[in-house]
Formats: C-alpha cells, structure tokens, sequence
C-alpha cells in the first residue's frame, strides 16, 4: 500500500485531491502537518515561511527591485556652508545590489522548494491517514534521522556548505561577465548590465582583447599537453628503470626522486626563479667558466620561446615524481601470470610492453591522466611564481607564459576588469567540461570498466 501512495505523491494530486488541511498548506506552509498531527514540524516549516515574509519586506523585495538596473544614483560631492569643505553623499553600489539580488533569488528559490516539499509531505500525511498507517511522532522522525534516513543527516551539511561557498559565488560571478564591473569609464562603484558585450570583445579576434585571449588559449592548451605527456612519458619510464629486476637499491632511487615531493613546491619555484635571473646564480656560474660573456646572460625570463621551455624543463623537474609513484603502484600490480604467458608464446620485450604493459597502464591511469591535464590547465603557482606570466609586451594585460588562469587573475586582482575576468573564468569552465566529459567518456576505462579484472 506504501508504493501505491508514494506512486501518487505531486503536488499536483495534494491540489487536486487534497483535504483541508493539505490545500491550505498551499496558502499557510506547515498547514497540512498540523492537521495530519504532526504539529512540531509543522510549526518549523511556518516558521520558514514567516521569515521569509519577514525578509521579503526587511530587504528582499528592494534587492529584487534594484536587480535590473544595478543603481542610478551616483556618488555626489556637495559642498557644506558650515564646515568648509566638500562632502561625499553614499550613491549606490552595484557591487552590493547584485551580491544581495543573487541572494534573495536564491532564497526565493529554496522556499518554492520547502513549498513543493511541505505539499508533497502534507498529502503523503493525508493518504497515510486514510488508510490508516501510522503517522511518525517528531521524535521517531529524529530518530530516522540516525538509522534509515542518516543519509540526510551526513550530507546536509555539506550540500549547504556546497551551496553558500560554492554555487552562490559562482552564480555571482557568472553574473558579473554579462555587466560593465571594471575600471574602464569608472564602473566600479555604479554599474549597469550590458548583455553580451563583454564576451564579444574576448572572442573577436579582430580587438586587442581578443586576439590576447586566442593567444593565451592556444598557449595554455600547448602547455597542458607537454606538461602532461612529458610527465607522463619520462615518469613511466623513469618507474619502469627503477623498478628492474636488475636495478640496485630500488628504494634509494625513489627516495632520491621524492625527496623533491618533501619541498613546498612554491619554494622551490621561487628558488628556481631567483636562480635564473639575469644576475641569477645560474648566469653567474656561467660568466665565471666563461661560457658566455661578462656583462651576457641566459634571457630565460626575458626571450618567449626561453621562458617557454625553462617553465617545461622545470614543471617536468616538479611533477615527474608524482607519475613515478603512481606508475610503480601500477607495475607492481600487473599479474605476472599475462607476462609468463607472453614469453611462452614469443613476445619479445618490446611487444610485451606495447600488448600488455602500457594498455594496463593506460587503463589504469586515464582518469589520472585527465585529471593531470584539467590541473595543468589551470597550473597557477608553476606560471605565476617562475616567469609571473612575463614577458608582456607594451599594452598587453596578458603575458607570453600566461595561461588562462594566470591572466583572469591579473585581469581582477592585478587591473580590476572584473567583467572580463568572469568571461575568462566562464570559458575556462566551459573548456574544461567538455574536454573531461567527452575524453573519459571514450575512454577504455569507462567503456570497459572490468577490461583488466
């Protein structure tokens, strides 16, 4: 009789089929409990939609009110007879209007829901009592809580968390891409929306912004795949060496290429940084064997193609002991049974490695190696503490290194174009979910998931 209930349950059947108690729930939240006798979470469910009256009034329905134009009033510098001096009257803040305009949108939205929920729940209730089941007290509905429903209980709070630290602000961010929210003609302080303009100016190839913005995306997407493969290949290679039958002391070579993993990797890209300088440690060392000239030195900050390499060269330096670790557990674990009968049939080591040893491998390690791709996308600290992006040309907000992450946050923190920052951000979002969705999705791991078991 219980599936026969659930079956019916819409908000829907609670209008159309409802009691008293049930359709006046549509009107007064918590209605249909007090009447289906569970009068404690009918209280807190009123209680709900009293305090959303209650901001509604205070402040929400002013947020939604500004929404669409974002202020009109500007900050005004009035002269004051009796002191003297000018004063400055508080204009609006667009900044502040779009933040609370967001919030209450989202307050709107979550008590349309506890709405649709407390009618769903009230004429569950209804068709409880008509045929005559038992009716939970609050106490056995707390109790739920910590058996059959502890499912709401651990993932309550984190959905919340998710919600105000994650979705809001993204909300809030994606909003700022379709306004003028930059330093440009002084809209910071009061600005207006402007639809799809900023966005036009980012993939116009033909403006200054745009052409930096296809540079910067094609470099990051070179970037990414060298980063990636490099680390990829030399670390599979390097785990295989050590993990020889013949190789000595297996444990001393690991530990050597660890060690690396034990430094703060910001240390080291400073250290790094400050080395390669033009008085740097490594020019300096150079002058004195007379390998260049006495007032020369290596451009690896100040030459393109130099900066380029020497960020790959050392990114390859940080992240190949990651992939060695993760391609010994791998080795270590492929059945010995597969090479035993390989050898039986002829295969020799090179076809052993390309039949067995490396589809293994890839089966294992494509979501690590997706993962390692979308991470150097988005690498800032190996970009922005060794070559800070550099070298910019003149009228640039972009740099040669730069990739898409770095220049949104020059963008907002460093030139406070805030629009165009939330553009970059948006794409970047964009780019990422399909090159993840579309590349794990034909993968083997995710086709054949038991290929290897």
């Amino acid at each position: 009789m219980a599936t026969k209930v659930n079956e019916k349950i819409t908000v829907a059947n609670a209008i159309a089929k409802g009691d008293l108690w049930t359709r006046l729930s549509a009107a007064i939240m918590g209605a249909g409990m007090f009447g289906h006798q569970q009068i404690v979470k009918g209280i807190m469910v009123l209680a709900c939609e009293v305090a959303f009256i209650f901001y509604m009034i205070a402040s929400g329905i002013s947020n939604l009110a500004l929404l669409p134009s974002l202020g009109t009033q500007e900050q005004q510098k009035v002269w004051n007879e009796a002191k003297q001096i000018y004063e400055y009257t508080a204009g609006d803040n667009s900044q502040q209007i779009l933040l609370y305009g967001v919030v209450t949108l989202f307050v709107i939205a979550a008590i349309i829901l506890l709405w649709i929920l407390q009618m769903k729940h009230s004429y569950k209730l209804q068709r409880k009592m008509e045929e005559g089941e038992h009716i939970p007290s609050f106490k056995e509905d707390i109790i739920s809580l910590f058996n059959g429903n502890l499912h709401i209980t651990l993932m309550s709070l984190p959905c919340l968390g998710i919600l105000v630290f994650n979705i809001v602000p993204l909300v809030y961010m994606i909003s700022m891409a379709f306004t003028s929210y930059s330093k440009e003609d002084e809209k910071l302080m009061l600005f207006d929306w402007n639809g799809l303009t900023q966005f036009q100016r980012v993939l116009n190839l033909n403006g200054n912004i745009g052409k930096q913005f296809w540079h910067v995306l094609g470099w990051t997407v070179v970037w990414a795949i060298f980063a990636t493969f490099l680390n990829y290949i030399l670390g599979m290679i390097l785990a295989m060496v050590i993990n020889r039958k013949d190789t000595k002391a297996k444990g001393f070579w690991r530990f050597c290429f660890v060690l690396s993993i034990a430094v703060p990797q910001f240390v080291s890209l400073m250290i790094m940084n400050i080395m390669l300088q033009p008085n740097g440690a490594v020019n300096v060392l150079l002058r004195n064997l007379g390998w260049i000239g006495a007032s020369d030195s290596l451009p690896f900050w100040t030459n393109v193609t130099w900066a380029r390499i020497t960020i790959i060269v050392i990114n390859l330096w940080v992240g190949i002991p990651y992939t060695l670790l993760q391609i010994t557990g791998i080795l270590q674990n492929i059945p010995n049974e597969l090479y035993e009968a390989a050898r039986m049939d002829g295969a020799g080591p090179v076809t052993i490695f390309f039949k067995i040893t490396l589809p293994y491998m890839l089966f294992v390690t494509t979501p690590y190696l997706i993962t390692s791709f979308v991470g150097n996308i988005n690498n800032f600290n190996v970009i922005y503490l060794l070559s800070g992006g550099g070298p910019t040309y003149v009228g640039d907000t972009a740099g040669q290194t730069d990739l898409l992450v770095t220049w949104l946050y020059k963008l907002t923190i460093d030139q406070q174009y805030y629009n165009l920052g939330a553009v970059i951000g948006i794409i970047t979002f964009v780019i990422l979910t399909i090159i993840t969705l579309v590349t794990y999705r034909n993968s083997a791991s995710y086709k054949n998931e038991e290929a290897f078991m």
